[in-house]
């Protein structure tokens, strides 16, 4: 039995959520967690510019948004939702000249980061120690 748990919902096509759940496994191990629970849905822009506009005000597609939760369930935490747009990894990976795997990798850790209380929007020293902690586990995966 796994010592995290996580759930990989895909409403698109094309990802393969079996390798995503890998990764994700492997992160909150690099990080130490354990009864952890997260969740990753794999959606559309269409369906990512909707939750941008209804949680940031933000009427645009992005390529991640964190959702944390934070709760205890008996001896698990529920950590939060983490919320990839396929259609803008695959954009973005094209861009920067890497596969859309490693895209959603990145995705995925920065969403973790966000998860774990951390926002680079803040600017300054959290900001700081938020890149410092995604380029950390980034390295290690």
């Amino acid at each position: 039995m796994r010592k995290n748990r996580v759930l990989v919902k895909k409403k698109v096509k094309g990802v393969e959520s079996k390798l995503l759940s890998k990764i994700a496994h492997r992160a909150l191990e690099v990080l130490g967690l354990s009864k952890v629970e997260l969740s990753i849905a794999l959606v559309s822009d269409t369906q990512i510019k909707r939750l941008n506009k209804l949680y940031r005000n933000k009427d645009k597609p992005t390529d991640v948004l964190s959702f944390p939760i934070g709760e205890k369930v008996e001896d698990w935490l529920i950590l939060g939702d983490i919320v990839i747009s396929v259609d803008t990894a695959k954009r973005q990976a094209q861009e920067l000249g890497h596969s859309l795997e490693e895209e959603l990798k990145r995705l995925l850790v920065h969403g973790l980061v966000h998860l774990l209380g951390y926002d680079h929007e803040l600017g300054g020293e959290e900001e700081k120690k938020f890149f410092e902690l995604e380029e950390f586990v980034l390295r290690e995966l």
